[in-house]
């Protein structure tokens, strides 16, 4: 019997852009309103109910409707389609309602867990479009891969998917085409961004790994990420800040003042702006603008962070907390340009991808710790270093130290003292 995606032991996630026809840009537009709608449908059944549920007295017709939201959100998927009848229309796809539902249980999962993100709330209708359907095998005895699925490939320049039929992509890697008799599909998710691109993410699995692993003793290395330049590591070596967000931002600022403008003359001539047309041109431009940033960063990130896993063994990090750092103004711009957090989450999931190990540490002292002698500025009557305190001499051991070098060392070492303890 096959085994399922979380039986397998390799996972791997690739996004391709896609080419759709007028209808089935309608057909994904249908499907995405859909599965909004479902999800605000239970966030709205599930809020009456908690609602309900505050009234300590046993009235009758309280209690009835208690039991009826009960009944409705212990098998959505019919509940909600009994009384919505527009959601049974052939257009529309079963996986999807399943995948909206399964999505608003694991928010509610989540918040349980972690108490960070909140309760889960009403989407807004926005210019992005994007639902979750699966990919189906006609039996568990089967062979499962990337060619007989609900969700297959065509060929290296056409997919199949479930109520949109074929589509033109581009963009997956050859090794994935070369390996597909043995790759296994998952959840799929067909999505639209802000500037009228279409893409499918597909989630994948299988029983070789999906890159090349080597076995060869590396080094292992600690990297101090900053502001100044984007990270130094422990062998010395310097990776520059490229500040994609601040070289365009006279642009990016231009463009956004223009598109206010245009909101601000459709709202006084009372029109709404989904219809105004000018409107929407700019609201593309400063969309586009901010997708090439985007794109420009994570390719920046995509290639330091394989670089880093490729080549060590162990790669140890501070764990940065942004939310709280974003707090101040005088950084936050230079922090949000710069994607730390994201830089940590490719470096976890690359080193599972390749082997390695990835650490992470409290930075607590990192930076005001002698990695010579263990002397902690700020204590025996000296002051702690600043920002602007690049360069830095012991007063202990006289040692002169480059700030961000001293600190990703320090981080080396409370990285290999984390592991030796485990």
């Amino acid at each position: 019997m096959n085994k399922t995606m979380a039986q397998l032991p390799y996972h791997y996630g690739v996004k391709v852009r896609i080419f759709p026809s007028t209808e089935q840009k309608r057909l994904i537009k249908r499907n995405s309103d859909a599965s909004r709608f479902i999800y605000n449908e239970m966030n709205g059944l599930k809020r009456e109910l908690f609602m309900l549920k505050q009234v300590k007295i046993p009235i009758a017709i309280v209690q009835t409707r208690i039991e009826t939201l009960e009944l409705r959100l212990k098998n959505p998927a019919t509940g909600i389609s009994n009384i919505h009848g527009w959601l049974n229309d052939p257009d529309l796809d079963s996986l999807m309602k399943a995948n909206t539902i399964k999505n608003y249980r694991y928010a509610w999962k989540l918040f349980r867990q972690v108490h960070r993100s909140g309760t889960p709330v009403f989407h807004k209708r926005r210019s992005e479009q994007k639902y979750q359907t699966s990919c189906q095998y006609a039996s568990k005895l089967t062979v499962t891969n990337m060619l007989n699925g609900s969700v297959r490939l065509l060929d290296r320049k056409h997919i199949r998917l479930p109520k949109l039929g074929v589509l033109r992509f581009k963009g997956m890697p050859a090794k994935l085409f070369v390996c597909r008799e043995t790759i296994r599909i998952g959840t799929t998710t067909i999505s639209m961004d802000a500037t009228g691109r279409y893409y499918v993410s597909l989630q994948l699995a299988s029983e070789q790994p999906f890159v090349e692993i080597s076995h060869v003793k590396q080094a292992s290395v600690g990297i101090d990420l900053n502001t100044d330049n984007f990270l130094t590591d422990s062998n010395g070596n310097v990776v520059a800040n490229p500040r994609y967000y601040r070289s365009i931002q006279s642009k990016l600022a231009r463009a956004q003042r223009k598109l206010s403008r245009r909101a601000l003359r459709a709202k006084k001539e009372h029109r709404s702006l989904r219809d105004s047309k000018n409107y929407q041109k700019q609201r593309k431009i400063v969309a586009s603008i901010q997708r090439k940033v985007a794109n420009r960063r994570n390719n920046f990130l995509h290639l330091v962070s394989t670089t880093l896993i490729k080549n060590h063994d162990l790669v140890v990090a501070e764990e940065l907390q942004s939310k709280n750092m974003l707090r101040n103004h005088a950084l936050a711009m230079s922090i949000a340009d710069v994607g730390w957090r994201t830089l940590l989450r490719m470096l976890s999931y690359k080193a599972a991808l390749y082997d390695r190990q990835f650490v992470t540490i409290n930075p607590r002292n990192t930076t005001q710790t002698c990695h010579d002698c263990g002397f902690v500025m700020g204590t025996n009557n000296t002051e702690k270093l600043t920002l602007s305190d690049r360069d830095w001499t012991c007063p202990q051991c006289g040692t002169q130290h480059i700030r961000d070098w001293n600190a990703a060392n320090n981080i080396l070492d409370k990285g290999l003292e984390k592991l030796a303890t485990k």
